[in-house]
């Protein structure tokens, strides 16, 4: 398929270059919503779509930790803030 190798050398260039930007003591991940809701997580997306202010999506993360019978699945919405600094009092992660 013409153009292919080229398509797919700009999307390993693109995460390159997002990996470099989140790499480790470069930032912390906040967390912007969290719910175990599937129904309640999809229209939370929805609205960020939609809203006037905009995130910058290249800089976010979703995390689904899948449950099982006894801890039911939850999703993540996560977004890199750069600096050096991490609140001490928030609940972070940095997989």
């Amino acid at each position: 398929m013409p153009g292919q190798r080229k398509r797919k050398r700009q999307q390993q260039d693109a995460s390159r270059r997002a990996a470099a930007r989140t790499a480790s003591g470069t930032g912390y991940w906040k967390v912007l919503f969290e719910t175990q809701d599937a129904s309640e997580w999809r229209s939370h997306l929805r609205r960020l779509r939609s809203a006037e202010e905009q995130i910058d999506w290249a800089m976010t993360r979703v995390d689904t930790l899948c449950g099982r019978l006894v801890q039911p699945t939850t999703y993540r919405l996560s977004l890199f803030v750069p600096g050096p600094e991490r609140p001490s009092n928030q609940d972070l992660s940095d997989h």
